[in-house]
Parts: C-alpha cells; structure tokens; sequence
C-alpha cells in the first residue's frame, strides 16, 4: 500500500540507503518527501518498503554514486520534487570491498560531484550532511598545505589527475580509503562557501567504529586489529547507527545555523587514543 501526499512538501534526499543513512532520514523526515538514492535496487525497495510503512512519503531513484550524470541527475530528481530541505550522502565503499581505483572514484570523487550537484539545488534555509570517516585523521604522513589545497579546491572533474592520487601513492585499498575520507573533509569547506551563497550550509560527521554492514565486512577481514582500536579507545566500545543519527539531527537543524564548512569526529575517543600513543596505528 503507498499513501498519496498531494501537496508539495519540503524534501530529504539521501545517497546511499543503508543503515546509518536511514537512521538519519528517519530523524529528519517526518512530513516531509524523502527520495532515496542507491545503486541496488534491491536497497531501494527494503529502504523504500520500511520508511513506507513507517507513514512517511518516498520516492526512489537508482543511481550510480560515482558517476557525474547519475549523480546530477539525482539533484535534479530532488529539486523536481520540492524544496530541497536536507542532503544526506552516505555512500561510499569500504577498503576491504573493493580496489583502490573503485574508491577513489566512489568515495572521493563521486562525493565531490555530490556536493557540486546539490550545491546547485538546495533550498535556503537547507542543510547537508556527508558521511566521512575517523579514517581522515589517519594519513600516515601529514599532508603539505599544497597538498590540502589541492584536495579542498580542484574542481571534481579533475580530481584524478592530482599527483597524490596516482597509483604510485595510493598503492592499496587503505590508503585510498584514508585520502578519500580526508579529502572528504577537506572539500566541505569549499561547498560551505558555494552552498552559502543559496542560505544553505553543508557539514561532514566522522564515525568511528559504527556496527553496520559495512562494518562487518571490515571486521571479518581485520578483525584483531579492529578489536585492539575499540579496546584502546576511550569509551572502549563500538558505536550504533542512531548516534550517528543524534549528530547528524543537530547538524541538520536550526540549532546548528551556525555551523557549516566543519567536520564532527564521533568516534568514542578513538583519534584521542592515537594521539596520545594510547594506540599505536598500523596501516595495511
């Protein structure tokens, strides 16, 4: 059964229909049109099926998520809808799921096309939240102020091009994972200008060790050294999906109006553990 919703509503998109965007959706929603985004059709349909029966009002649309056209396509979809209310980009692959190209395409260039794209379309008043990770504060060697330009300021299409991101450098799936995830925080302070010029603002969140599926991959592939960073880490625990949820619901509302271009790490104390030698980090 799907519910008819006449009039126009404000709309929630999100990239990326697993668990930690649909617990953020589901915060955000409520009265409001969400359009969901993913490569799976089968995603689509569970995510569509559970928010469904839940009252709220979905559309969905399959998209590619590392690729330009998909993803503009997507912006678009969005703004023929309503109001485009809230952005929410989760998607992206884990290191042990894929090859180091896949996630330099998916992950950091795929999200850069994203917030070009709805940069383009947001409402003002609007607000948008990408999915980083804690894995941004884990470059095994800082980058140079050049090198964090470059990743903050050249226009996506040329991203692949930049000599730090050539296969000499990011020789496996880790590192591409790493720099995808730091870039990520990186370009947000350029879409903070470019969004603010529609009223809007545009933050990322970095989790921690978040139980999803995504993170089970993880675990089954690296599980002793997973297990050492939880123990190590302050609050010696993994995280779930709704606290996830709980930041990104401050972010998005009015009472964050004054934050945009900013990262927020949730990672129970995991980077506080690196930087005081609590746990000693080794890349693979």
């Amino acid at each position: 059964m799907r519910f008819n919703f006449n009039e126009e509503r404000e709309v929630v998109a999100l990239l990326g229909a697993g668990s930690m965007g649909m617990a953020i959706a589901e915060r955000v929603a409520q009265n409001r049109t969400v359009l969901l985004g993913d490569i799976s059709e089968k995603a689509l349909e569970a995510a569509r099926e559970k928010l469904e029966y839940s009252g709220y009002s979905v559309e969905t649309m399959r998209v590619d998520a590392s690729d330009k056209e998909s993803i503009y396509a997507f912006a678009a979809r969005a703004k023929e809808l309503g109001p485009v209310k809230y952005y929410i980009h989760t998607a992206g692959a884990s290191p042990n799921q894929t090859n180091p190209q896949h996630i330099l395409t998916l992950d950091l260039i795929g999200s850069a096309y994203a917030l070009d794209a709805f940069g383009d379309v947001m409402a003002r008043d609007g607000a948008g939240i990408l999915i980083s990770s804690q894995t941004g504060y884990m470059l095994p060697e800082p980058l140079t102020s050049e090198q964090e330009w470059a990743l903050t300021m050249t226009p996506a299409d040329e991203l692949a091009q930049l000599p730090m991101l050539q296969p000499d450098v990011i020789v496996n799936s880790g590192i591409a994972y790493i720099m995808s995830k730091r870039a990520n925080q990186l370009r947000v302070r350029k879409a903070a200008m470019d969004w603010g010029r529609r009223g809007a603002r545009i933050n990322t969140i970095s989790p921690g060790v978040i139980v999803t599926p995504l993170a089970y991959d993880e675990f089954r592939a690296a599980g002793e050294g997973y297990q050492k960073m939880i123990e190590t880490s302050a609050m010696h625990r993994v995280g779930n999906p709704a606290e996830i949820a709980n930041a990104a619901q401050f972010l998005l509302s009015d009472q964050a109006s004054f934050i945009t271009g900013t990262d927020l790490l949730v990672d129970g104390g995991t980077i506080a553990a690196i930087k005081t030698r609590e746990y000693k980090l080794t890349i693979q």
